[in-house]
């Protein structure tokens, strides 16, 4: 059984194989994602700070997003999945950052809830296949192409930085502090 933090984060394995440590702190660093998110309404989801136009709403939807990108996208070649699917990239690439402000607080996590599920799914159908060497079916430029490894990484590296972003604005909205 994991054990579990005050705020609802699943502590990542002390002592664990490579792929249950790296998806342990994937989930840990979700986990931080939703707690500096929950409990907020539309305004402290649409609430900035300092110079940025970050939002908690924007970030969840991008890291939706980006889940749907990383998981999907590049490691199984597929096409975008609703929402993404109807939005004009090239006209408006930061759509998801902006059009956060449109949804409710509801919408905001059944989007970034929705995409999180699909990953785990697809990283346990991956690990099952290829584990952690699995490479990505969409290739960079070059044609080269990352490892599942390289995804897992880059992605707790992405929650981690937003999680220093949603820190700053939690606090900012309601003096909400931690980690």
């Amino acid at each position: 059984m994991t054990d579990v933090d005050e705020h609802g984060r699943p502590e990542p394995p002390l002592a664990a194989d490579e792929a249950a440590t790296l998806l342990g702190f994937l989930d840990y660093q979700r986990a931080t994602l939703a707690w500096k998110c929950r409990g907020l309404d539309s305004a402290g989801l649409s609430a900035t700070t300092a110079a940025s136009s970050i939002t908690l709403g924007g970030l969840l939807k991008h890291l939706a997003l980006v889940e749907s990108d990383w998981f999907s996208r590049s490691l199984y070649g597929r096409d975008w999945e609703p929402p993404w699917d109807a939005v004009d990239w090239k006209a408006d690439p930061d759509w998801e950052w902006h059009s956060a402000a449109e949804d409710t607080p509801e919408q905001l996590f059944a989007i970034w809830d929705d995409a999180v599920a699909r990953s785990r799914s697809l990283v346990a159908e991956a690990l099952a296949d290829d584990g952690l060497d699995r490479l990505a079916k969409r290739t960079w430029p070059d044609g080269s192409a990352p490892t599942l490894r390289w995804i897992l990484c880059h992605m707790i590296e992405e929650y981690a930085r937003h999680n220093g972003h949603a820190d700053l604005i939690r606090e900012s909205v309601d003096g909400e502090t931690g980690e």
